[in-house]
């Protein structure tokens, strides 16, 4: 199995200055006094960069997703990931906003968003539902008509029928262990959604058709729900997993990588995996948890674009 990992952001450019500006008044005689000042400024800098710059720097994230016996209507089709908003805690509305609208720039042919619209915890329910709430209503201003959601295990907490209705309100259908055919001049693949595997009770033999008559994209909000998929009989019959959950590890650490990461999100962390007959991809998400920082992994936007990958026959003599 191969992981294709994207590529790594540096630090920002008020960080670089921040810590340059610590140097240079850091005298050349090298005391615990000196040390200690010049490490606070350090901290500091993280801080700010982690806390007001790294965390609100999208990054758009252009994928090509080959899959086998693409039919030809889906050729060049795209279609955009989003994931992990956690709108208000700690995602502020202007930038779900400013998402959307990158967003709809890109204007894809679909769009999946894969879970955790609100956080549940630490603040009340009442705060979380009203959280909901507002993220459906913003997210109502996505352009693409074609729009489906899957839940996470935030939603879960939050009260799935809950979510489900205020992303329905906003014209967002929300699959729970169900399946769609995603139509296009008589050709079709299948959209499949899955309930959340680490909260609730995925069910692979409702969520993926038993017989389709096209390619299978399965939506999870965790990515080692994969391992399972695969394992499944039904799991033969998906080309691509889409994920979130990880946040990408959130906070990650020049050559130690990420500090903390999620159970069922510890194992398959961020971009492209491959196993024999499946592929997944974890979406980094927008938004996150316990911590408003980020650091060497920016939020994104996945654009993807379908290419068939289907062998090239060849040409009889």
């Amino acid at each position: 199995m191969t992981h294709e990992v994207p590529s790594r952001t540096l630090p920002s450019a008020a960080l670089q200055e921040t810590v340059q500006r610590a140097l240079k008044r850091t005298p050349l005689r090298f005391t615990r006094r000196n040390f200690l000042a010049g490490a606070g400024a350090l901290a500091a800098g993280l801080t700010i960069d982690s806390g007001m710059i790294a965390r609100h720097s999208l990054e758009v994230v252009p994928q090509v997703l080959k899959i086998a016996r693409l039919p030809e209507a889906f050729h060049g089709y795209r279609i955009a990931q989003i994931s992990d908003i956690h709108l208000d805690a700690f995602t502020e509305p202007l930038f779900l906003s400013l998402a959307i609208r990158r967003l709809n720039q890109l204007a894809p042919d679909l769009v999946l968003l894969t879970g955790d619209f609100a956080s549940h915890g630490p603040l009340s329910p009442a705060f979380a539902r009203h959280a909901v709430v507002h993220c459906a209503e913003l997210l109502h201003e996505i352009a693409c008509p074609l729009r489906y959601a899957i839940l996470g295990n935030h939603d879960t907490g939050i009260g799935s029928a809950f979510v489900v209705a205020a992303l329905k309100a906003s014209h967002i259908p929300t699959l729970v262990n169900q399946h769609v055919p995603i139509e296009r001049n008589g050709q079709r693949f299948w959209l499949c959604g899955l309930d959340d595997p680490g909260t609730s009770n995925p069910i692979l033999d409702l969520a993926v058709p038993r017989d389709p008559d096209g390619p299978v994209i399965l939506l999870s909000h965790p990515p080692d729900f994969a391992d399972e998929v695969v394992r499944h009989p039904r799991g033969a019959l998906v080309d691509i997993m889409l994920a979130g959950h990880s946040h990408g590890g959130q906070v990650r650490l020049p050559f130690l990588g990420p500090l903390v990461l999620p159970p069922m999100g510890e194992k398959y962390v961020e971009g492209f995996y491959r196993f024999k007959q499946m592929q997944l991809y974890v979406n980094r998400g927008l938004g996150t948890v316990g911590l408003p920082f980020r650091l060497n992994c920016p939020p994104e936007i996945t654009l993807f674009t379908m290419q068939d990958d289907s062998p090239i026959k060849k040409l009889s003599s």
